[in-house]
C-alpha cells in the first residue's frame, strides 16, 4: 500500500497511528483566526486536506483585545459560553 498523502486518506484507508511528515512552518501559512472561530476550523480542515500539519507555531492562540468578541462568529460550541457572563 502506498502513503497516504493526507491523515483522511489514512482514515480512509484503515490506517489509525499515521501522522503527517514534519514540515517546515515556512512551508504553509499561519492563520490569525481566534481559536474556536468558524475560521479555525474551516483552516484546520482544509490543513488536513491538503496533508499539512494541523498547528502552524505562529498561529494565532489568544485573544489579545476583548471588544473583537462581538463581532466574531464562534463555532456553536462556543456560542454559549461567550454569554456565560451575561
Amino acid at each position: 500500500m502506498s502513503e497516504p498523502n493526507s491523515i483522511l486518506d489514512a482514515i480512509k484507508s484503515g490506517i489509525w497511528d499515521y501522522e503527517p511528515q514534519n514540515l517546515p512552518a515556512e512551508g504553509y501559512h499561519a492563520t490569525s483566526a481566534l481559536p474556536g472561530t468558524w475560521e479555525k476550523v474551516r483552516v484546520l480542515a482544509e490543513r488536513a486536506r491538503q496533508g499539512l500539519p494541523l498547528w502552524h507555531p505562529d498561529d494565532r492562540r489568544d485573544l489579545e483585545d476583548p471588544a473583537e468578541l462581538e463581532d466574531f462568529p464562534f463555532a456553536p460550541w462556543e456560542t454559549s459560553l461567550r454569554h456565560a457572563d451575561a
